[in-house]
Parts: structure tokens; sequence; C-alpha cells
């Protein structure tokens, strides 16, 4: 009976593997037949192209892959880039049946001790993964999965056959598909013309296109290509004499002048830097077996192009100009310098014998080393191509084309535009740089690094308000201070301009950009508390901070930093925002060529609108908004936007910008901040409205170069931050920032000292403050003249009321001998207090309960 039992088991467990095994094989064989039928190389689904849209649904651009892959047989392919794809990609490839155990063992075992020793794939089972396979998928499955279709593959097609595939269909960087395509691409001819240097310079690009692209890392790709071109030479594919000679060739007739471009770069497109951008993030998105070249995806950005238009417009302009001035004060210098400071200098270094100070032979060194750059080093190059000393080598005309960017960098001023929503992080315009062109494709919005300098300040400022320490009203005192550093070395700051305001409350000296009082608030939040607040508001992430600069200290205060614009811009919006984080977008949502959603940002969008990480409190937003707000009616950014679109009859909070043009007016609140960077080598003006925020930055592509005194945030980036604010908001209807209800409260206090104002108090000011916070005595500063206009009151109403002539009552006669001459000084000082403090036409002088802060007619540009 046991036994009988143990045989009916047997049998199941025999009947349940077999139809396993035959579902598996049957599957297995309908794949097969899958790949007979599925993967005729001739037959290439037809490449659709990408169209990027703007947030109305208006075409921007089309990626393309028309002229990027383009069919050819393996027997118009010479045999030398046969031989450098094996040579390169897979030595035995007509030897295995698709899979070589002891790569795939030596990638396994790179992979446990993180060692590189080289892929695992064969040939075969690269175009298997290619067509098969998410090659973004690192799993063990995939691999399994894509050594199934290599055996196929291999079953299915002879070895010419799978080259000839992989050939036309594998990705060669640049945007081209096939070794056709991207023998034009590189070289400018079809793939049947190819040398063997240009077939080594091809398979290369299979592992990492961006790194070995010729364009822009020679010097890597030719140390590549090299080990290529020894490699056919130590197989017997080529000779010695035929490899070098290639080498030769090709870096001899190489195009230096010539950088990677993107794969469509001569399509007509209506926004190229946004689109440029929006490619690159598309780029990291999609990987594998789609592409964005010619699957047919319609991609639905942020962008308006109405936006983008005005901002391209504006910002071609400022850069003009901003060059222009630039020239122009250096051209003053020099004419200055040679023709007067140098010698004079001289002189007094000889007369006094100042050798510390003499300059003379630093200034010969200089000469000399241009003159050898310039000069000699071609001629060593010339000489050492025709004797061919391989060390000495180095390209004529790249190191010309090096030294013609090298000094654009140095010479160039250059401006970037950013602009985000603010409640859904929707970039709708980005203009990255002066021309977008083969040389100019560095997206400053979002790739530069710059010191963001003054306009750093409001994000620790907004910290200081959480401690309750400080308010608006907290007063400071602007006068030369020496600080000590962490490390007990002095540190001494200095204004724009080298003034001082003396005493100074919280509000005025933000919209003033006082560094004295920066630092004192700085110091009294604590460097950690204030620096976690800057990177919370940029969104830096921890892995980035190290290489930022963001090292406790007073200049830290003052944007020794590094920063992205949007990343700026960021922060600025999250004040906007009433304290909920955003984060920068530009693509809404991705659709294949059939119609269905595979990218969908615009959900993330509305899960963060409804449940939003709050960065910082709505209060504290608020206040900083009102704070800010004095930057664009008094402080620096009024050149930006005061001085060219307020109206001056206009009071309280609203603004109205004239359209300079049409003469149309329209108001909207508006707050932001400047910035200059200690040695005039970053200038910024970044901005927001109830819709939109705006970062806008202006600088040397090399890093520390002046721009000189006179360009400033204020004069420099503030009128085209003003002018795209008008245009962006010009169309919107009136609306205010958030209000914190029933978490903030308005105060009117003593202009100069921030405390509860009394009768002799000169000038008032409305502010607002959290709850809990605000003035906390009366103004000691002028309670004494309060007190003596209250003596000198009831002394005239006494004398009044007994009917006694006051003057006469003190005469030579009188027994009253009282000198009470000071009381005419005071009543004087009081009458010219009180008509000084007469309301005027002009809103930015005197207060009202409107919130309009006490005005200054000094501008302070930084």
């Amino acid at each position: 009976m046991k036994l009988k039992s143990w045989t009916y088991c047997v049998l199941g467990v025999v009947t349940v593997c077999t139809i396993i095994l035959g579902a598996t094989l049957g599957l297995g064989l309908a794949k097969t037949f899958d790949t007979k039928n599925s993967e005729q190389f001739t037959q290439i689904t037809q490449a659709l192209p990408t169209k990027i849209l703007d947030i109305n649904g208006e075409l921007i651009t089309e990626f393309t892959s028309e002229e990027k892959r383009d069919i050819i047989t393996i027997y118009e392919i010479p045999q030398h880039m046969l031989d450098a794809l094996i040579t390169r990609e897979d030595r035995i490839f007509y030897e295995h049946s698709g899979f070589n155990v002891i790569a795939i063992f030596r990638a396994v075992v790179g992979q446990i001790f993180h060692i590189s020793w080289g892929g695992g794939s064969t040939l075969t089972q690269q175009i298997a993964g290619t067509l098969y396979c998410d090659r973004k998928d690192i799993s063990v499955k995939r691999k399994l999965k894509e050594l199934w279709w290599a055996i196929q593959m291999e079953r299915r097609y002879s070895k010419n056959e799978i080259l000839e595939i992989y050939l036309n269909k594998i990705y060669f960087g640049g945007g081209t598909y096939g070794v056709n395509a991207a023998s034009k691409y590189y070289f400018g001819h079809s793939a049947r013309e190819i040398t063997p240097a240009e077939s080594a310079i091809l398979v290369i690009q299979l592992s990492n296109p961006a790194f070995y692209n010729p364009f822009e890392h020679p010097n890597v790709a030719k140390e590549r290509q090299k080990y290529v071109l020894d490699s056919m030479v130590s197989e017997g594919y080529i000779t010695q004499e035929q490899s070098e000679s290639s080498y030769d060739d090709y870096w001899l007739n190489f195009d230096y002048n010539r950088t990677d471009t993107s794969a469509f770069f001569m399509r007509e497109d209506k926004a190229p830097w946004f689109s440029e951008y929006v490619r690159r993030e598309l780029e990291s998105m999609i990987y594998g077996d789609s592409d964005i070249y010619s699957s047919g995806f319609t991609v639905n950005t942020t962008g308006n192009l109405s936006h983008l238009r005005a901002a391209t417009d504006i910002m071609e302009k400022a850069i003009v100009n901003a060059n222009k001035q630039y020239q122009d004060e250096l051209k003053y210098k020099r004419r200055y310098a040679l023709g007067t400071y140098i010698p004079m200098s001289e002189f007094c270094i000889l007369l006094f014998n100042l050798k510390a100070l003499k300059m003379s032979k630093q200034r010969s060194h200089t000469q000399t080393l241009n003159n050898f750059t310039t000069n000699l080093t071609p001629i060593i190059d010339m000489f050492s191509i025709l004797c061919g000393i391989e060390d000495l080598k180095v390209g004529i005309i790249n190191r010309a084309t090096q030294m013609a960017q090298d000094k654009a960098k140095e010479t160039t001023v250059e401006g970037t535009l950013i602009n985000i929503e603010n409640d859904t992080g929707y970039i709708t315009a980005i203009v990255g740089g002066s021309k977008f062109d083969a040389s100019n494709q560095f997206i400053r919005a979002t790739q530069a690094r710059v010191q963001p300098g003054s306009s750093i300040k409001p994000l620790y400022y907004s910290a200081a308000l959480d401690t309750k320490k400080f308010t608006a009203a907290t007063n400071l005192v602007d006068a030369p201070y020496e600080f000590t550093s962490p490390d007990g070395s002095p540190y001494l700051p200095n204004n724009y301009g080298g003034g001082w305001h003396g005493n100074v409350l919280l509000w005025k000296a933000l919209a003033l950009s006082l560094n004295i009082p920066a630092l004192k608030v700085l110091e009294g939040v604590g460097f950690e508390r204030g620096i976690n607040r800057m990177v919370d508001l940029l969104g830096i992430s921890d892995k980035e901070l190290p290489s930022r600069g963001f090292v406790p200290g007073y200049p830290i205060g003052l944007g020794t930093c590094s920063v992205r614009p949007v990343e700026m811009a960021r922060a600025y919006a999250v004040f906007a925002n009433g304290g909920k984080a955003i984060e920068p977008t530009a693509i809404r949502t991705v659709e294949d060529r059939n119609g269905n959603i595979i990218i969908n940002n615009d959900q993330k969008v509305r899960d963060n609108i409804l449940n939003p990480k709050q960065v910082i409190s709505p209060e504290n937003a608020f206040l900083m908004t009102e704070i800010m707000k004095s930057s664009v009616t008094i402080g620096t950014l009024r050149y930006g936007a005061a001085m060219r679109s307020i109206d001056p009859n206009l009071t309280g909070s609203k603004f109205t910008f004239v359209d300079k043009q049409t003469g149309k007016k329209f108001d909207m609140p508006v707050s932001g901040k400047t910035g200059t960077t200690q040695n005039w080598g970053d200038a910024w003006a970044v901005g927001y409205t109830p819709y939109y925020t705006c970062a806008v930055w202006f600088g040397f592509d090399t890093p520390g170069k002046s721009m000189g005194m006179s360009m400033t945030g204020s004069s420099l980036s503030g009128p085209p931050w003003g002018d795209f604010m008008m245009f962006a908001n010009k169309d919107l209807p009136y609306k205010e920032f958030p209000f914190p209800e029933g978490k903030v409260h308005k105060a009117t206090v003593c202009a100069e000292t921030g405390e509860w104002p009394v009768k002799g108090c000169p000038s008032v000011v409305t502010l607002w403050f959290m709850n809990g916070t605000g003035a906390s005595r009366k103004c000691s500063l002028h309670a004494d003249l309060e007190a003596q206009e209250i003596l000198l009151d009831r002394i005239i109403d006494g004398a009044t009321i007994t009917g006694t002539d006051f003057e006469s009552a003190i005469g030579d006669d009188s027994e009253l001998e009282l000198d009470l001459d000071f009381l005419d000084d005071l009543e004087d000082d009081s009458s010219k207090k009180k008509r000084d403090t007469k309301k005027t036409d002009n809103p930015l002088i005197n207060d009202n309960d409107n919130g309009i802060f006490e005005g200054s007619e000094n501008m302070f540009l930084d």
C-alpha cells in the first residue's frame, strides 16, 4: 500500500514537471518564431519625430531621426570597420554561439569585487538586449532574457547577418543610430569611405559616447583610438604602417573648431535654449529600445512660447549692452592705467625704493609668456609634426581654438534668465546665455554654479525671524566693525561704496543690502542654522553640498558659496508660495506614438499641491515677502522696477508696471532682492510676483573675474528682470501674496528705533510682525524731546490762561529769572521736524496704514 502511494506521488511530480517543461518549451518556440517574424532588420519600424509642445499646445520644435539612421549592407562596409568592431567588442565573435562563458564569469567577478574587467556581453547579446530588453534594467533577469534572445538570434541568423543588424541598429552617440549615420555625423562622409582610424573612433563610442566624443574630449578619444588601432595591428588586421598613417591623417585633418552639438542642431526651433534643456531631461528619462529621435513621442512641456520669445529678446539686448559697457570701462581703465597710473607708481617705487611694490619684472614675465603662447608655440607644434615627435604633437588648431575659447570666457560677459511658476514649479522660460550655437550650448540657468552675493541674504534673514530675536523692526548698527572668524582671524567687511548708515532697522538694512547688519543677523542666528535654512530653500542635496562652499563663517553671509540660478529661483519661489516647496520642472507629460502617457510629472505636481512640504512657515514667508517689497520701492531692486515701472502716484503695497512702448499700466505686488559679489564678478536680480519668480544673472564663465564696479545687480540685472516681469504679468488679474490669517499683525513703530512711537518721533513706519513679537517699549531716543515739548506747551498754555504777556513777564524788571531761550530752539527744531514729516507726493517718503516703508532718496546699488 505504501509503495503504491509512493508511486502515485512520483507520477504526480513527473506529470507536473512535464507540463511545466512543455509550457516552457512552447513559450520558447513561440518566442523563437516571433524572432523570425518581427526581427527582419530591413523592416525597421517607421521612425516618427518627437514633438515638443509648449504649455498651450503650440509646437516649439521636433526631434527628428531623419537622416540619422541610414541602412547599409555589410558588403558595402570596409573590412577594417568590421575588424575594429570585433577587436574592440568581441574577438571570438565567429567562434561562440551567442555567449562567452569566460566573459560572463569575468564580468560577474568584476561586479562582485568592484573591479573593471570589462563587460560580459557578446555582440549578439548587445544587439539582442537592444532589440528585446530594457537595457536600463540592471538585473539578473534582464541578463538572462538577453542571453535567451542571443541564442535565438544565433539560431536564426548567420554571423554576417547579425553584424549587419548590429551595425544598422546600435547607438553611436550624437543622436545617430547605425554606422552609416554615425560616419556622416562624425566624419562628413558615408561608412563606405571610412578609414581604420575613423573605424576606431566609432567603436569606442559604443561603451560611452559622452566620454569618448572626439569633439568634446579629443585627448581621451585619441588615447582610446590608438589602443584600438594597436590591437588591430596585434591581431593582424592591419599593418603598423597603415595604423600610423591613418591615425596621423585623421588628426591632421580634424576639425577642432567643432563641438558636439545636440542631435538635431540644425532643426527649426522657436526656443533652442529651452528645447535643448528638455532634450537633455528627456534623454535621462528614456533609454534602451525607445529613443527620443524616432519613437514619435509627444512631449508636453511647461514652456510658454510668448515668455520664451520675450525672454530671448530681452536678454540678447541686455547681454550686448553689458559687453559694450564692459569694453567701454576696460578702455577707460587701460587708457588711464597706461598713461598715468603705471608711470606714476613706478616713479614713486623708484623714488622711495619700494621694492615690494615693483611690478616691472612681473609685467615683463607676463608679456614673455603671452609672446611664447601666441608666437612660439605654433612654431613648435609645426616642428613636432614635421619631425614626428609624438609627445609634442598637440595640434595647432586645437591649441588656437582652446586659446580663443579661454579668451572668450575671460572677456565676454554672459547672462542667463529663468522664470518659474510659483505654485507648480513649471519653468516657463529659459535663456541659457547669448546666442545658442555650436560653440555655446552651456545652459547657465541650470548648469552654472556661481556665487550669489547679497541675493543670499534673505535666506538666512528668514531663519533670523524664526528665532523671534529678530523682527523687521530690530535696530541694527551699520558702522565699521571687526568680526572674529571661527578660526580666530579678524574679518573686516565693507559696504558697497564704503558708506555707513548708522542705526538702521532690519527691513531697511536688507532693502539697502548693508553688509555689517546682515552679518550681525547671521551671527545672531548661528552659522549652522543659517546654512541649513539656505540649503533647505535652495533644495541642494546632501551629496552636492561638500562641493558648494557652504562653510561656516562670516563670508558665507555675503554669498561666497556656489549656487545655480534655477536654485535661487526655487528659493525665492518658496517665499512667494507661502513657504511650500516646489521643484522646477520643464516636462509635464510624455505620450508615446499611440497617445499613451508614459511619463506623468503633472501627477507629481498635483500630489505636491495637495500634500505640500512646508519648507518655512506661512507667516515667515509672508514677513520676508513684505520686507523684500522694500527692495523694489527704496532698495537695490528699485532701478530694475520702481524707477522705470512704478507709478509714483500710487501708494500702498501695490505696484504699477508701465509698458514702455504702449504706456499701458497694471497693478501687481512685487518682492525681491539683488546681489553683487565682492569683486563685482556676479550680478543678480531675483524677484517675484504672486504668479512668477524670475532670476537673472550676469557674469563671466571664468570664475572670479570682475566686470567692474559699475556692473552691479541693481544696474545690470535689474532692468532685464523688470522688463521680463512686466511682460509675464501684464495679462494676469491682480492677486495678493498668500496671507497667514491669524498668525501675523501690523504695527506702527518709530522709523529710527523700531520702538513704539511717541510724539517726538520725527517719522514712523508700519511693519508686519509674527504674533508674539514686536515693539516692547516706547521710543527711548525721542522720549526726552516729547517731554520738552509737553513742558513748553504747558508754560505757554499757563501764560494764556492767566492773561499774562509771556514775553513781557520775563523782561528785565521781572522777578522771574529763568533762561528759556532753549525753548525757542526746541520749538524751531520741532516745527522743522514736523514740516519734514509732512506728507509729500512721493509714496516712498512717509508712512501710512497700508504698510509703505519710510523711504530714502539715496540709491544703493548692490
